[in-house]
């Protein structure tokens, strides 16, 4: 069964709102679940954006450690590399290079770009250090991936 991740701020495809945007609040979005992956030991989100310019997504986000049995990430998750809320997480580099949620940010002119919150239930012990790139946490978890879902936001850069 795929994971099922929703936010009460935005709908799948829908447009986030501008709080969680750079030119806006920068807040992480809250973000709610259904899963039932019995084999996970623990979760993790990376959250990207396809469209921006160059080879790669532009990541966002990157969390993980988070306990199987959580159900939501409250809103405003604070960039630290471990933080207090949620529990025992430890949070990743994003294309910044800094630890924890940049909201979007699409470059002046462009369309609107899509960002992808992809949810992972995993069967690698909650143990990995903070820190990982997006690259750096699917080599350590390669092959190890037991349930997944996406949820999908739109945002324009406004003017």
């Amino acid at each position: 069964m795929a994971i099922q991740i929703s936010s009460d701020t935005f709908e799948h495809e829908g447009a986030i709102p501008q709080r969680h945007a750079r030119q806006g609040q920068n807040l992480s979005p809250p973000l709610q679940w259904e899963a039932d992956s019995p084999d996970a030991r623990q979760l993790a989100l990376v959250v990207d954006d396809p469209d921006a310019p160059g080879p790669e997504p532009w990541v966002h986000w990157v969390i993980y450690n988070i306990p199987p049995e959580t159900r939501e990430l409250p809103e405003g998750v604070r960039g630290e590399d471990k933080p207090a809320e949620p529990t025992n997480t430890a949070q990743g580099r994003n294309s910044w290079g800094t630890s924890g949620y940049e909201g979007p940010q699409p470059p002046a002119g462009d369309g609107p770009h899509r960002y992808r919150f992809h949810l992972y239930a995993l069967d690698v012990e909650p143990t990995l250090p903070a820190g990982l790139t997006r690259q750096e946490l699917i080599d350590k978890t390669d092959g190890r991936v037991r349930d997944e879902g996406e949820l999908v936001g739109i945002y324009q850069t406004v003017p």
